[in-house]
């Protein structure tokens, strides 16, 4: 018989799908790793189960303890999934930017749920940095995940995503492209693909209102490029460890509006049921298109799946009352 010792079994070797009316007008074939297929139905399933059995390795993880997170919910979610799994108790801090949807899936899986304000700096003790952190610190038994700066979340994706890809394509692609949050999954997979051949651009998709285009081409953070953005799950205030800005060969910001317009063109124009960030990502794509040849061949990456946004991209009033119709 063939079947899984358990759900976490399940994750990743996520299918490769070729697109084809949303970018009909553009040169290269574009194939898109559909992150959705994994249980969590995101991306986060595959960083979040290495962080914690590394974590069990380390010994900073013990048996029976509780996990600490600040999570915009998909990295929650498989989270929960590998404490269902490995019997630890769950508590993810969030803001109140992320749909009720996240938070209420989050809850259906055993996890608590605490919702902090969007709109502070990451060191304001009301923000879920910070609250996460002084969780952790009051929580006997405890461990907090802190998935910006903590590197397996990168080694997840030298581990099993690049590989994916390289051989999905048979190592033929030219160019990869996914949305940048914490930076583990561009870096990991860049660093993969870079070591296989040299050549392949790596290109991160950002949004307007977070620091990493300019900090990127200039190294320079500056406080003046952050303002409360819609787009979920890219883009950052702070500048993550799992950036390795030296694997990234260019960043391309994506408007809120294009983003979740692109979203909902995945659903009806390629039957792709995809999440607020994937819509920023072919439309990365799309804008960059100038610089690609016929030839080429671009991955883009789509992180999770569209029923985290019920409630407000797949929602017209929503879109409506956002002016993004």
């Amino acid at each position: 018989m063939k079947y899984s010792k358990n759900i976490l079994d399940t994750i990743g070797n996520t299918p490769l799908v070729r697109l084809n009316t949303i970018v009909k007008n553009i040169k290269p074939m574009v194939l898109a790793k559909v992150e959705s297929f994994n249980p969590g139905n995101s991306v986060k399933d595959r960083m979040a189960l290495k962080m914690i059995e590394d974590a069990e390795d380390e010994g900073k993880l013990k048996k029976g303890g509780t996990i600490i997170e600040g999570t915009s919910g998909n990295t929650g979610m498989g989270l929960a999934l590998a404490a269902i799994v490995k019997g630890y108790k769950l508590i993810c801090v969030s803001n109140d930017k992320q749909s009720k949807e996240k938070f209420d899936v989050l809850k259906a899986v055993g996890a608590k749920v605490i919702v902090c304000p969007t709109d502070v700096k990451p060191d304001d003790p009301r923000s879920y940095y910070s609250v996460s952190k002084k969780i952790a610190s009051e929580t006997p038994n405890s461990w907090y995940v802190n998935q910006y700066d903590n590197l397996s979340n990168t080694r997840a994706h030298y581990e099993q995503t690049g590989p994916e890809i390289w051989n999905q394509t048979n190592g033929k692609l030219t160019h990869f492209v996914v949305g940048v949050g914490t930076g583990g999954t561009i870096s990991g997979v860049g660093k993969f693909l870079k070591e296989k051949n040299p050549n392949i651009k790596i290109w991160g998709i950002d949004t307007y209102g977070s620091v990493f285009k300019k900090y990127h081409e200039t190294g320079i953070f500056d406080e003046n490029e952050i303002y409360p953005y819609v787009t979920e799950g890219i883009g950052e205030d702070i500048i993550p460890k799992n950036v390795d800005f030296d694997i990234i060969d260019k960043f391309e910001k994506v408007t809120d509006k294009d983003a979740a317009i692109y979203t909902r063109k995945l659903a009806k124009e390629e039957g792709i049921f995809a999440g607020n960030s994937c819509g920023a990502a072919i439309k990365g794509v799309l804008q960059l298109s100038k610089d690609l040849k016929k030839e080429d061949i671009v991955v883009v990456l789509f992180h999770d799946s569209g029923s985290r946004y019920i409630g407000k991209i797949y929602n017209d009033e929503w879109m409506k009352k956002n002016k993004f119709f």
